[in-house]
């Protein structure tokens, strides 16, 4: 567990990641980093978990209608 401290940037109040944070979830600056919130807080991941479910979908379609997309590409 890592102690994180809060800062004043302009009007609001940010967490400066220490390096090791940044090189395990492979982030650099300008990335997006994703909050959300469970039970005993919350999860910081460089990963959407709405962004994967969609991409999910969207894989499964491509599969089932592969002939149509085959022939909407030509």
């Amino acid at each position: 567990m890592s102690a994180l401290k809060l800062t004043q940037i302009g009007n609001s109040v940010g967490v400066i990641l220490p390096k090791e944070v940044l090189a395990r979830l492979k982030l650099e600056k300008g990335d997006t980093l994703f909050m959300t919130e469970v039970a005993n807080g919350v999860t910081l991941t460089p990963y959407s978990t709405e962004f994967e479910q969609q991409m999910t979908a969207a894989r499964r379609i491509m599969k089932k209608r592969r002939d149509v997309l085959r022939e909407l590409a030509k």
